[in-house]
């Protein structure tokens, strides 16, 4: 049976563990009243001895009170009234004090503090220790009382914004379906239908703030075609929307409520369009149009875009859904603490005997974090507003957005990856046999020209050009999916919740179970393994030469990006496209607003430099059609595909330095302005190789070492303090960080060394350096094979130093933007 500290470390929100009833601590003051009480049983022993012997006879009671249990015996000392009664066990041993905390306004609101008086210590040596226990339990209620009630508020605040934003919606909608049915409105000007509202969709408050108007519309004017806008826009449009119960007033004539669409620019298409609209309502500004009426005396008219509607819809479903999830954790944590409180007194009883459980779990039951249901009344009306409005009165469709249900483990997902891996491990033995009695992988004088002579250093030659980087791509690719598999086992077992810091449901299928990526590795390695050992085997049979087995590197290559562009729901549709955009929003990074999941797959694709450079030359092996004439040596000779070759190197540094250009102006923190500056010395170091390459001289050898020791000397001391928050001076733990994860402190230390180590490693390209008579290009690999691990083994700390940050500020749920905004207009 699994002890109850286990589940409660399992259930709990990760976020929020430092919130939590510290159960760990709470036992250990239990071990100390229970070694306190061990202590005086075994002095009370000896002084009864000490008594038998010097008077020649024990009394009875001693007697039987020595060799009882510690409980029969605590019940002879104390006084038999105390257990006698419900009154006596409520205020025979202990009693605690209530009384409103230094600024609280009364004492229901939840702003109480408890202190417990034990009203009969165990005894005069146990006493310290039980007063220490109570004074514990006693702060960790009063701190599980003070932050129930602030997430409450800060969810019941979320809560009450959501119905006005829902009534602003419900008010639009409405007004959006009379533009459609033109015979549903009245055509008299009444006292109601003098009402307006301005609607200004503007971007994202911190970048774009500036609000335009445009002509309003009378209702007594003539009907005009109503004119649809876009949804990235800033413009203005005023019409007559019925007034929304939560806004309270209303205005006639010219006097207007202004409500601000807010669109965030997180792609191209908004931030183009806003500074467009911006431009437009600028000139439109200047020319006079600004006013309560056109010009003839009928006011203008323009319609309420739908898809507008659809996009603040979907914003404010989302924030919901977050609200619900919300509520779910706060529930979480009432129900965790009250066991863990139940648990912990029952703990109590059975070491010390006294009957405390019913007094001070009154106390707890009436406490503010247990007696108040402000929290799931709201729960309650979330689901049914989602319900009604959001999932058309289904409420199965409703609960897959707000409860989404987990996928069933399988024990099919082992068994294959079992099999499959069994597979790879053959035929990967199997390829390096033949490969070896081939001397495929030996160092051969034979130069990188155009074809071969047909003897073994040609073949040799051939090979290595040709599929060689095939193997090492995949390898390179799929090595770096699997520690990213053994990275997820160790978050969830160092309780970081991954899932939440990469915006991704597990349950949804947005997120790849460490299962699904072991399996997605084993299958795709084996097929690999595969594909080259048929492959291998036909070249050494004399099939070299023909182009149908020179295309099977490229048949690999090109099946692999099929499936990772099949738009069919099979093998992980989800994850896959989601992978895309991900990468979509990597090579456009300027254009689109930066998160945590698209920085942190830049970082990958910066230690994957190899592999994309391997992708680049097979790309252009095959269009240019090189396997055909076998002439492997266009790929490499020709100036222009050689300077895109190096031109790849940068791209993924150039996409992260982009990348922390558009967080600097999106946010204005500098410090992504230097961490710019740590991408930048990565680029020069690559220009350095890329000159150091093409002339050899001491010169070129002398800069390639100064820019890359500076780069490196860079880049760790961000991997250590920026990245990894270690390294600081003032923290408890001598150079770590305050708060650590793994409990083993070396491993920091350790870490640190190894990626120390990694980073020179990698450093060692620059050289091409030889071993034996092993080929250049495969000691190259093993070295690019070094740089993923060190990135697999950066990764988990990158992570967890994200987690603690997030921790910190206790948030568990995504913060969605509203999209209407409420403001006076003259």
């Amino acid at each position: 049976m699994v002890k109850f500290s286990k589940q409660f470390e399992g259930q709990l929100v990760p976020e929020w563990k430092q919130a939590f009833v510290d159960y760990c601590l709470l036992k250990k003051d239990l071990k100390r009243v229970e070694h306190a009480l061990l202590l005086g049983r075994h002095a009370t022993a000896e002084r009864c001895e000490a008594g038998l012997t010097a008077g020649g006879a024990q009394p009875t009671a001693d007697r039987h009170a020595e060799r009882a249990p510690l409980a029969q015996w605590l019940c002879h000392q104390l006084p038999a009234g105390l257990f006698g009664s419900s009154a006596a066990k409520d205020h025979g041993a202990i009693h605690v004090h209530r009384r409103p905390m230094a600024g609280s306004a009364s004492r229901g609101s939840g702003g109480d503090e408890y202190e417990t008086e034990l009203l009969e210590p165990l005894a005069a040596a146990d006493a310290a220790a039980a007063r220490d226990f109570f004074a514990r339990l006693d702060a960790q209620l009063n701190k599980v009382n003070q932050f129930y009630r602030g997430k409450e508020k800060e969810f019941l605040d979320r809560g009450q914004s959501l119905r006005r934003q829902m009534d602003i919606l419900a008010g639009l909608k409405a007004a959006a379906r009379e533009d459609s049915n033109p015979s549903l409105s009245s055509g008299g000007c009444s006292e109601d239908e003098s009402t307006r509202y301005a609607m200004t969709s503007a971007a994202d408050t911190d970048q774009l703030n500036e609000p335009e108007t445009t002509p309003t519309k009378d209702p007594c004017g003539t009907d005009q075609e109503d004119q649809q806008q876009e949804l990235e826009g800033s413009r203005t449009f005023r019409r007559p929307v019925p007034e929304p119960k939560s806004l309270g007033r209303s205005a006639s004539g010219c006097g207007r409520k202004s409500l601000k669409i807010s669109i965030p620019l997180t792609n191209p298409s908004r931030t183009i369009a806003a500074l467009t609209d911006i431009l437009w309502d600028e000139l439109a500004a200047q020319s006079g149009s600004k006013k309560c009426s056109n010009p003839d005396g009928s006011a203008g008219k323009q319609g309420v875009s739908k898809t507008k509607l659809r996009h603040a819809e979907k914003m404010i479903r989302g924030a919901f859904v977050e609200l619900y999830k919300g509520l779910g954790y706060l529930a979480t944590y009432r129900n965790l603490n009250m066991m863990a409180f139940v648990k912990i007194l029952k703990k109590f009883e059975k070491i010390s005997g006294k009957q405390v459980l019913s007094v001070y779990l009154k106390v707890v039951e009436s406490s503010y974090f247990n007696s108040s249901d402000e929290a799931l009344k709201l729960m309650d009306e979330v689901e049914d507003i989602f319900v009604r409005h959001f999932a058309g009165d289904n409420r199965r469709k409703a609960m897959k957005y707000l409860k989404p249900a987990q996928r069933k483990e399988s024990h099919a997902v082992p068994f294959v990856t079992g099999l499959a891996t069994g597979c790879f491990a053959a035929l990967f033995v199997g390829y390096c046999a033949m490969a070896h009695m081939a001397g495929l992988y030996l160092y051969t004088a034979t130069p990188r020209g155009r074809g071969g002579d047909g003897g073994g250093g040609g073949d040799s030659a051939r090979f290595m050009e040709t599929a060689y980087p095939v193997l090492s791509m995949f390898a390179l690719l799929f090595l770096h999916l699997l520690l990213y598999g053994c990275n997820m086992v160790a978050w969830r077992r160092c309780r970081v919740n991954y899932g939440f810091i990469f915006e991704s449901s597990p349950a949804a299928g947005g997120e790849l179970r460490p299962r699904d990526v072991f399996l997605a590795c084993a299958a795709s390695m084996a097929a690999v393994a595969g594909v080259m050992f048929a492959h291998l085997a036909l070249v050494l049979r004399g099939y070299h030469a023909s182009p149908h087995v020179q295309a099977i590197p490229g048949f690999l290559l090109l099946a692999f990006l099929l499936l990772l562009f099949c738009p069919l729901n099979v093998v992980y549709r989800s994850s896959r496209f989601r992978f895309l955009r991900i990468l979509r929003n990597i090579v456009l990074s300027p254009l689109y607003k930066v998160v945590m999941v698209d920085f942190f797959m830049a970082d990958q694709l910066c230690s994957q430099v190899p592999m994309l450079r391997s992708m680049e030359y097979l790309a252009c092996y095959y269009i240019s059609g090189s396997y055909r004439t076998q002439d492997h040596g266009f790929c490499i000779n020709t100036k222009h595909i050689r300077d895109l070759a190096y031109a790849v190197s940068f791209l993924p540094y150039y996409w992260r330095a982009m990348q922390c250009a558009r967080r600097w102006f999106d946010e204005g923190d500098t410090s992504h302005l230097v961490n710019l500056g740590k991408y930048v010395s990565a680029m020069l170091a690559a220009g350095a190789k890329v000159a150091y390459e093409k002339d050899e001289s001491l010169a070129s050898l002398t800069l390639l070492v100064a820019v890359s020791s500076t780069a490196t000397v860079y880049q760790l001391y961000w991997d250590f303090v920026k990245d990894w928050g270690l390294l600081q001076p003032n923290s408890k733990n001598p150079w770590l960080r305050t708060d650590l994860v793994l409990k083993r402190k070396y491993i920091y230390y350790f870490s640190m060394g190894l990626n120390l180590v990694l980073r020179l490693a990698w450093l060692q390209t620059v050289v091409h350096p030889n071993f034996g008579s092993l080929d250049s290009r495969v000691t190259s690999f093993f070295l690019a094979a070094l740089e993923v691990i060190r990135r697999g083994h950066w990764n988990f700390y990158r992570l967890e130093n994200e987690h603690l940050n997030n921790a910190g500020k206790f948030r568990a749920v995504n913060t969605v933007p509203l999209p209407f905004h409420e403001e006076d207009e003259d």
